[in-house]
């Protein structure tokens, strides 16, 4: 290879790394994140909660865990398209 096509590749590799692209992504959908981060935040208090559950069931505990994780995703994933939706069509940009 020539050293002309190894700068390229090394230039384009450094403007999007991994990084970069990640962080393009949560700012064209803000609410991934949230929503990754809320399902986070429920299966670990689950977790915390399966210490002090009393009798119940182990089965019964992990189905509310689901299904408030679902919930909450299934909630920021709407939120997301709402707010893409008035993002795209209400506040319409300059073009």
């Amino acid at each position: 290879m020539s050293s002309g096509q190894e700068s390229v590749f090394t230039e384009y590799e450094a403007e999007s790394s991994q990084t970069s692209k990640l962080l393009r992504k949560f700012k064209e959908t803000p609410f991934v994140p949230i929503g990754m981060a809320g399902f986070v935040a429920v299966v670990g208090y689950g977790l915390y909660r399966l210490k002090h559950r009393g009798n119940m069931k182990m089965s019964l505990h992990l189905i509310h865990m689901r299904v408030a994780a679902q919930g909450f995703v299934v909630g920021a994933i709407t939120c997301g398209v709402l707010y893409s939706m008035v993002r795209e069509y209400v506040i319409k940009p300059k073009e």
